[in-house]
């Protein structure tokens, strides 16, 4: 009877030995680290906060990231997707928060900030039931383009994290780089070629380290955060800033949530194809319900607006660890970075073209997902091939040419700036066109 239980247990469901979930709960901050504490310390340095006070900001938003990512991941009442969906502060939102600190205010602009990240937070927690009903638009043609186009459009950011992110720096596309990253990646698919049982899930972050022991001899591993990072910090709420409220700031930081919903929407979905639990209406009210809690908790304690990270998809597809509490663990290992900032600096010694490297395969392992869920759409339909052929077209305008709508209303830019957003919008639409199309034909 106790083997017949254990059996119908789903693996989203399964809690692994604690040894394993901290091993696989490391392997996903790993993933993740570098986008989440890229924002606060754009923002940071575009404020000109000093070095202690970038480490508070990128504390609080490692703290409050694992606060989301625990109630994403194990719920609460009808609060979280309860699947293995790690959240994060959104890069999305770092363009228009740079946009409101620019303007003259009188006092700590990040007030303003927090003011309407916080108010985004909650009307999205408001919202989440109404938005979660743009599941039923969602057919396979839809779900694997949006996939697909979700793992192309991270392409380019392991490209950069391998080159540079600064086209002028002198090492930027530097030989040791781009030979870094690659042996990085034959490095990851090597050890899932041969590593078996747990080694072969944590052939990620076993490449990770072997490819950082391999930067150190080159200098490619910055050790300077030891030397400004405080030992232990508990982020105390309104510490960074007391939310101040302005309608512009508020509008703007409500676009940004509601493109964040749009595609937490559909990494959803991806994920829940990935782990074979379809994210039905019921689970994205949930998960959008957890995004806008997240948000508004992450604005009292100092951090940005939260999301879903879809690189952590890409290590769900490529290491098949589907247990929801393995990401519960990453939560946790992001809150505990988040109060011993000297931890984090351990995690941040990763360089960025070995994570780059590896993060070719997590990307492209999403991608992949999205091929074989298009594999279930009825692709020998002429209607059908014409919504992945522009869809994927129109998502990959902002990927290839990132400034390709620099003079559209900046409003606007927060949607079309985002491939996800355009592609997962264009294909919507030109389903429900085709469909309808497709249901007069053959009426008559």
């Amino acid at each position: 009877m106790a083997l017949e239980e254990a059996a119908a247990v789903h693996p989203v469901d399964k809690i692994p030995p604690p040894p394993k979930m901290a091993a696989f709960g490391l392997q996903h901050v790993a993933a993740m680290y570098a986008g989440v504490v890229a924002p606060p310390l754009i923002i940071g340095e575009s404020l000109g906060l000093s070095a202690v006070q970038r480490t508070l900001l990128i504390g609080a938003s490692l703290f409050t990231a694992g606060l989301a990512t625990l109630l994403q991941s194990l719920g609460i009442w009808r609060i979280g997707a309860r699947l293995p969906f790690v959240n994060g502060v959104t890069f999305g939102s770092v363009a228009p928060i740079l946009a409101i600190v620019a303007q003259p205010v009188s006092g700590n602009p990040l007030s303003v900030v927090y003011g309407a990240v916080l108010i985004a937070g909650v009307l999205a927690f408001l919202a989440a039931p109404f938005f979660s009903r743009l599941v039923r638009f969602f057919p396979p043609v839809v779900n694997g383009t949006v996939i697909t186009l979700i793992g192309l459009s991270l392409m380019p950011v392991g490209i950069k994290w391998i080159a540079g992110q600064n086209q002028s720096a002198p090492d930027y596309g530097s030989p040791a780089r781009i030979v870094l990253g690659a042996v990085t990646l034959v490095l990851v698919l090597l050890l899932n070629r041969f590593l078996k049982g747990f080694w072969n899930r944590i052939a990620l972050l076993i490449g990770l380290l072997i490819g950082t022991l391999l930067a150190w001899p080159f200098g490619l591993v910055d050790t300077s955060t030891f030397e400004q990072a405080p030992v232990f910090h508990l982020p105390m709420p309104f510490e960074l800033g007391t939310p101040s409220f302005s309608v512009s700031a508020t509008l703007s930081m409500c676009v940004v949530m509601l493109v964040a919903m749009m595609e937490s929407t559909a990494d959803m979905i991806a994920l829940g194809e990935i782990v074979d639990r379809p994210a039905d209406e019921s689970t994205i009210a949930a998960g959008l319900r957890a995004d806008g809690a997240g948000s508004a908790i992450s604005a009292l304690f100092g951090g940005f607006t939260c999301s879903a990270f879809a690189q952590n998809i890409g290590l769900v597809a490529l290491t098949r660890v589907r247990s929801r509490f393995v990401v519960a663990a990453a939560g946790g290992i992001l809150v505990l970075l988040g109060l011993f900032p000297i931890a984090g600096a351990m995690v941040s010694l990763v360089p960025q073209p070995v994570l780059g490297g590896a993060a070719l395969v997590l990307f492209g392992s999403v991608a992949a997902s999205g091929i074989r869920t298009l594999g279930r759409a009825d692709l020998g339909d002429p209607f059908q091939q014409l919504i992945v052929a522009a869809s994927l077209g129109i998502g990959l305008i902002p990927v290839v040419q990132p400034e390709f709508y620099e003079h559209a209303p900046a409003a606007l830019r927060t949607v079309l700036d985002s491939g996800i957003s355009t592609g997962c919008l264009a294909a919507l639409v030109l389903n429900l066109l085709f469909s309808r199309r497709k249901a007069a034909a053959e009426a008559s």
